[in-house]
Parts: C-alpha cells; structure tokens; sequence
C-alpha cells in the first residue's frame, strides 16, 4: 500500500495499470482490497488498459481512524479522493463509488466537477436524496459488547463484517453517524457529468435507481438481476455494465 498525508490524516491507496484513470471509492465498513480486489475489479479494469487508483476511506483498512463524526461527512472524505488525484498530478478521472463510496462520489461530482469526468454509483439510488440508506442501528451495533447482543439484521450484517475483518469499531461507529448526509434533489439536478447508477434488484437498502436517474440530467440505470446490496459489488452484469458504459461515454 502507498501512504499520502491529507490534513494530518494519512490515506492508503493503491496504484495500478496504465491508461485513462479511474477512481474507485469502497463502501461503509469496507475496504479497497474487499470492495474492489477481492471482487475483480481492479483485476478487470487494469486488463482494459486503465489506471486503477483506489483508496482506503479514512476510518478504514489502513487509512487513519478517526473518532470524531465530524470528520466523516461525505465532503470531507471527497476531499480526501480529491487530495489523491492531486498528490497523483492527475486532472481528472472516472469516479466509481459503492454504497457510501457512492454518496462520496456524488458529492466529489457535485463540489468539484472538474475533477470528475463521470460517475459509477453502485448501490446507492434515490436513497442519496431521502430516506435512509444505512440505518441508524448501525452505530449502536459497532459499540455493542458482542455481536450477540446486536438483534437489528442490517446491524448484526455489518458488525459481524467488522469483526470478521478485524476493523476499528469505534472509527466505524463515528463514520455511521458522520456519513449519512444526504443531497436534494436540486442539488442533485447539478450533478452534470455522464452517471450511470447501478443497484441490486433485490438491495433492500440503496432505494430506487430510476427515481435518482429521473432527478439527474445525463443518468441511465443498470439493474443487477437477483442481487442483493452486498454480493451485487462483484457481480459480472454490473462489470460488463460499467464497460459498455464507459465505451458508451467515450472514456
């Protein structure tokens, strides 16, 4: 992993291939390597000629953990993708987000649009603009004393990741509550880069692709057939998706 300072924050990210760049942002209690590695896609899209720069979050794999919420908001971390392609020299790149990658990704577009040529969200719909994404159980289920004493199922899902995955509870339980800021829908209605929004058909938590599309003005939508939010991160409809989409745009 290669290490850069933000703010006195420290970000890891990695580095890979050659060509136009791509920026992938993982999700809420994930990391580079399970979001993006694990599931192909730096693998893939490096095999397509593409530079792959994806980063560890702050509060997340190897990156700095930080305690206070404030630190979370999803400007800041856009910031912090946005200090990476500085530190890189790069202009300008393709954006993919999952989940709370993908509420980054929306604000990096909306806050500093010359930096991003398009946009991937991946599940995340119109829960970006009303309702919740992640519930608020999440918080309280990071600093529960075992998972066994967790009984909310979104709650208990992303716990047992965090213990399986030997994360910073603590760090995570003050991004939950730090990151779930949401857009309206003329903010939204600003986001004018080329987006395509991708969500599982049966992801009970991103919300509806088509309602966020209709409030963007160069959105289309790709369905995941039969996946739900997490196993729809590798799933080969959503790569070849994000291929046709990029050759689509010209990027």
């Amino acid at each position: 992993m290669l290490r850069f300072d933000h703010k006195g924050v420290e970000i890891a990210y990695m580095d890979e291939g050659e060509g136009e760049p791509i920026l992938l942002i993982h999700g809420f209690g994930s990391n580079h390597d399970v979001n993006w590695v694990g599931t192909g896609w730096v693998d893939l899209l490096t095999k397509q000629g593409r530079r792959v720069i994806a980063l560890d979050n702050r509060g997340h794999g190897q990156s700095s953990k930080l305690y206070d919420p404030a630190g979370y908001h999803p400007a800041v971390m856009a910031g912090d993708a946005v200090a990476l392609l500085d530190h890189l020299r790069i202009g300008s790149a393709v954006v993919m987000g999952y989940s709370m990658g993908a509420r980054i990704t929306a604000f990096m577009a909306l806050e500093h649009p010359q930096r991003v040529d398009a946009v991937i969200l991946g599940g995340l719909g119109v829960r970006l603009v009303h309702g919740d994404a992640l519930p608020p159980t999440i918080g309280p289920a990071m600093e529960a004393p075992t998972l066994h004493d967790v009984a909310d199922p979104i709650g208990r899902m992303f716990r047992a990741f965090a213990d399986k995955s030997g994360a910073d509870r603590r760090a995570l339980a003050a991004c939950i509550r730090g990151s779930r800021v949401q857009l309206n829908r003329a903010e939204v209605g600003r986001i004018l880069q080329p987006a395509l929004i991708a969500v599982g058909t049966r992801d009970p938590i991103a919300g509806s692709a088509r309602e966020l599309a209709d409030m963007m003005p160069n959105a289309s939508v790709l369905d995941i057939p039969n996946r739900d939010h997490n196993p729809a991160v590798g799933d080969k409809v959503y790569k070849q998706g994000v291929l046709a989409f990029l050759v689509e745009q010209g990027l």
